[in-house]
């Protein structure tokens, strides 16, 4: 008998060029890594960048049959439209970690708002938000561990993926 713990669905929100579908392959492989199934799907609008982009994830121990996600354990929203589209979510019991840097603050549980734009921003690169992200969503989670999110960091860059590793990194530790 599959127990909850086994399936676990992620909705990543924001816009396009923030790097989410790249985070939710990432996530994917790291799932891999851990000999876990995988579905990871995309959508984002015609203008790319900038646009609404999302990216969705099923992960289990055991084979996945329907491969869309129904109900989110966990929505990462890193935009205010991302936040407004999902917040009907929080309604239902499930949690939504935002970006207070882009976002209105939500006082209500089960949204928690972290600045990751800013603090990015302060660790030397901006763009890589979707790593602190992540790293953030997997310490909170248990979705992946750690260390296999940063070996499928080494696997797509190799010797550059130091700075990245350590974005994932300060994620976890917030």
């Amino acid at each position: 008998m599959k127990s909850a713990d086994d399936h676990r669905e992620i909705l990543l929100a924001g816009s396009g060029g923030q790097g989410l579908i790249l985070a939710a392959i990432l996530l994917a492989e790291a799932a891999i890594l851990e000999d876990k199934h995988v579905v990871q799907t995309q959508s984002y609008g015609i203008a790319t960048r900038g646009g609404l982009s999302t990216a969705e994830l099923i992960i289990d121990s055991r084979e996945i049959l329907f491969q869309q996600v129904e109900r989110p354990d966990v929505v990462l929203a890193l935009t205010d439209e991302a936040l407004q589209r999902y917040a009907n979510w929080a309604k239902r019991g499930v949690s939504i970690l935002y970006d207070t840097t882009l976002t209105e603050r939500r006082p209500d549980p089960p949204c928690f708002g972290y600045p990751f734009t800013k603090i990015a921003s302060e660790l030397g690169n901006e763009r890589s938000v979707n790593l602190l992200a992540i790293g953030l969503l997997a310490a909170r989670t248990g979705v992946v561990q750690i260390e296999s999110l940063q070996a499928a960091i080494r696997n797509r860059w190799g010797k550059r993926s130091e700075a990245n590793e350590r974005m994932v990194e300060a994620g976890a530790r917030l």
